[in-house]
């Protein structure tokens, strides 16, 4: 009785593994994506940290340049939150680079927000990671005449980055 018991709690947890670890792979993919091109001469490569947006969320509205408290204010939420940003960028074969890119993102982990392709060929998608009903990872992938991967990583809260672009744009 007790390896039968054993073996079903085995069971279950093996089968409630299989989702995390394709979860982590997928996620890990997009992270051996960056590491294979960090060092690559033919990429742009930008990389800013968790604590240097912590730092920026203790600025004032003067320090930012930002027309309003509100603003600042919805800009300090968004950078207290962030765990940091990876940018990717080449000019050389923006094609391979972004078709290879999404063939890492799995649709099961990222759910797609926005889709563009334009009669040119150029490409831009716009996904969200989500956990527990919070969005982790904000992902920008892009390819025409120039590849980007933008990946936005930390708490993310979509009505605060909105107010702020709409408020930017007045």
């Amino acid at each position: 009785m007790r390896l039968l018991h054993f073996l079903f709690t085995v069971c279950i947890l093996s089968c409630l593994s299989v989702p995390l670890t394709a979860q982590s792979d997928n996620i890990n993919a997009i992270d051996r994506y960056f590491t294979k091109y960090v060092d690559d001469e033919r990429f742009s490569v930008v990389y800013i940290s968790g604590r240097l947006f912590n730092m920026l969320g203790s600025l004032d509205k003067e320090t930012v340049h930002l027309d309003t408290q509100e603003d600042a204010d919805a800009l300090m939420r968004i950078a207290k939150n962030l765990e940091g940003l990876r940018i990717l960028t080449a000019d050389q074969d923006a094609q391979g680079l972004y078709a290879e890119a999404k063939s890492k993102i799995e649709l099961s982990v990222y759910e797609p927000l926005m889709t563009i392709r334009n009669k040119d060929g150029s490409n831009i998608e716009l996904l969200v990671r989500e956990t527990k009903g919070k969005i982790k990872e904000l992902l920008m992938l892009g390819g025409g005449e120039e590849f980007f991967l933008l990946s936005f990583i930390g708490d993310l809260d979509l009505t605060d980055i909105s107010d702020l672009a709409n408020d930017m744009n007045k």
